[in-house]
């Protein structure tokens, strides 16, 4: 229920008579291989654990159409796994666990998003196209600090279920007649203590081109920051940053 009513929300604050020229679904898909930097907290102090970094993994579908007031639909699945070690300097509580100063502590980091974006079209034609809307990011995982010591293990967890408003934009610049486009997208939030922005600029390259199917390879640079404050007791400064490689279909 609390997904449809943001989707009722985003369609009744986006209605306009702007919209797709045609009817037509697009999957995608990339590998990000990027850095992980940051630190992480419960509101009383944050540390560095020195995250590692990882490859990640991101999905999406599409759907766009000619009607008249209603927005185009594009869901995006996003996982962000990492881990990380340090000895602290100071003594830090996590989730109402204590870890002592001086001791080896790890730290890990699962959390995963779905976005729920709906957007039209402003303009659409091969040389330019540009997209504007609103997602729900709705945010799924856990964060877990653990130690081991002589007097036993010491864990705390915070889980992670919200959903976010965001802004989203996208662009395309077509380059006649050599098959490449360069684009840029993403979703942005800054109020109160909360800053968060996933955004990605590349270039694509079309492979097959015809009336069937569409066939594109993309690579770029990709930036998610998740600057949060207070999201179920979670407190971070963390960015995830790095080169992908991906491809859409587009039916």
């Amino acid at each position: 229920m609390k997904k449809i009513a943001l989707a009722v929300t985003l369609a009744s604050i986006l209605s306009t008579n702007v919209q797709a020229d045609a009817l037509g679904i697009y999957l995608g898909g990339q590998i990000w291989d990027n850095k992980a930097s940051g630190t992480l907290g419960d509101g009383s102090s944050q540390v560095d654990f020195n995250l590692e970094d990882k490859k990640q993994n991101s999905f999406f579908i599409a759907f766009e159409h000619p009607i008249p007031l209603i927005p185009n639909v594009r869901i995006a699945s996003t996982s962000l796994e990492t881990e990380g070690n340090t000895t602290l300097t100071t003594e830090f509580e996590f989730e109402g666990e204590t870890f002592r100063e001086d001791a080896n502590v790890n730290a890990d980091f699962n959390i995963s998003y779905i976005d729920y974006t709906l957007y039209y079209e402003l303009f659409d034609n091969d040389l330019l196209s540009f997209d504007l809307g609103l997602t729900g990011r709705d945010f799924d995982g856990d964060v877990t600090v653990s130690a081991q010591s002589n007097q036993g293990a010491t864990s705390g967890r915070i889980s992670v279920t919200e959903i976010v408003p965001m802004l989203y934009a996208r662009t395309n610049i077509g380059l006649p007649l050599t098959g490449f486009n360069l684009y840029a997208q993403g979703n942005f939030l800054s109020i109160d203590d909360h800053t968060l922005y996933d955004y990605e600029v590349g270039v694509s390259y079309e492979l097959i081109d015809n009336l069937a199917v569409d066939v594109n390879i993309n690579a770029g640079y990709r930036a998610v920051k998740l600057e949060l404050d207070d999201l179920n007791d979670l407190y971070t400064n963390i960015e995830f940053d790095g080169v992908f490689l991906g491809t859409t279909i587009h039916f």
